[in-house]
């Protein structure tokens, strides 16, 4: 029996969630440092609070929807649960400077910026349109993660070394936009599809110049580095202070 566009869907829907699953588990090895080490050191919180931010605006988009919704809502909600236990590590183990930022940061964005955007829909827009405005807002989000690995790019072409920018990361990251993208698709829900169309062409560029420069002669940059690279519309910490192998990041996902 022919499966129908529903049926595509879910599947895709379905091996969304198992790679956006692993993937929001990448950043474990990071924390088990920081609790090995009962410090955070060069180790920055706000991929792990735009991650959780996403995740609930996803979770809410995904209510508000209720049709087809059930994958966004699965994944999102296991994305909530880890995100959040990422950040209660991170806040222990803080120095108080970083703790206080951290919370700065989740009160800006993820309490007072969530619960404007929360009360402003459900109280200024109804059916069809609240939901317009809430994919829109996802939509705006996500594709501005996406493009975020312009920067890591350009530190590849100038540093001529691959060393933030694993393959394995990137073609999973890849792989997982192609399965959110055809299960927006075959819903015609194209808040979700849009944005992993540029992450799907984000992704292959990133692999190419993996391909181009795994095998370049570094150049090293003046003084330590430090920055955040947001790979395929999934967070990457990156972290280097001189030639520490032990400083690295975790990716956080989401849809």
């Amino acid at each position: 029996m022919a499966m129908t566009r529903e049926s595509w869907a879910f599947v895709f829907g379905l091996l969304g969630n198992i790679i956006s699953f692993a993937v929001f588990l990448s950043p474990l090895p990071t924390f088990y440092l920081i609790f090995k080490k009962k410090s955070t050191e060069g180790f920055q919180s706000l991929p792990y609070v735009v991650a959780l931010f996403s995740a609930m605006l996803w979770i809410y988009y995904a209510f508000v929807k209720r049709e087809a919704a059930l994958l966004l809502i699965t994944i999102n909600t296991f994305g909530i649960v880890v995100e959040s236990c990422y950040l209660i590590v991170f806040l222990i183990y803080a120095t108080k400077k970083s703790r206080l930022s951290t919370i700065k940061l989740l009160l800006l964005l993820n309490v007072f910026g969530f619960g404007a955007m929360l009360l402003s829909t459900l109280y200024l827009a109804k059916g069809a349109k609240r939901l317009a405005i809430i994919g829109w807002i996802c939509l705006v989000f996500n594709i501005t993660v996406f493009a975020a690995p312009l920067f890591i790019i350009s530190r590849v072409i100038r540093t001529r070394s691959v060393e933030y920018m694993p393959f394995f990361l990137s073609f999973f990251l890849t792989i997982n936009a192609v399965m959110w993208f055809f299960y927006g698709l075959l819903l015609k829900d194209y808040y979700v599809a849009l944005p992993n169309t540029l992450g799907f062409v984000f992704g292959i560029i990133q692999m190419v110049m993996y391909l181009i420069y795994r095998n370049a002669t570094p150049v090293p940059l003046d003084g330590p580095v430090k920055g955040q690279e947001l790979s395929g519309g999934h967070i990457v910490d990156v972290v280097k202070i001189g030639s520490d192998p032990n400083r690295g990041g975790g990716a956080v996902s989401k849809v």
